[in-house]
């Protein structure tokens, strides 16, 4: 189950910072995922240039088990796509999926 999420994680990053440069963000997490990483925000440096590649780069760090397709994210308070550039300063909120009825 796990490698299969590293692959498909894997698969959805496409794009690399190409010059390299740490970046500062700010990751908030909520439900399990704050539970998985034992708080509920956490600063960072990545070089990650998207959304997705540093859900990735956390995923593995942390741990998480679900897959990006079924979790949701925001940037700076907007809902947001993996696929989102991230730029210096970016607050990123990670939601694993929800259920209920």
């Amino acid at each position: 189950m796990w490698r299969l999420f590293l692959r498909q994680a894997a698969r959805l990053i496409t794009t690399k910072r190409k010059n390299k440069n740490m970046i500062g963000v700010t990751a908030r997490y909520f439900a399990v995922f704050r539970e998985q990483v034992g708080q509920d925000t956490e600063t960072l440096s990545t070089d990650a240039a998207t959304a997705g590649e540093l859900f990735a780069e956390i995923a593995t760090r942390h741990g998480f088990a679900d897959s990006m397709a079924r979790c949701k994210i925001a940037i700076n308070d907007e809902l947001a796509g993996w696929e989102e550039e991230l730029t210096d300063g970016d607050v990123i909120l990670f939601f694993p999926p929800v259920a209920g009825g």
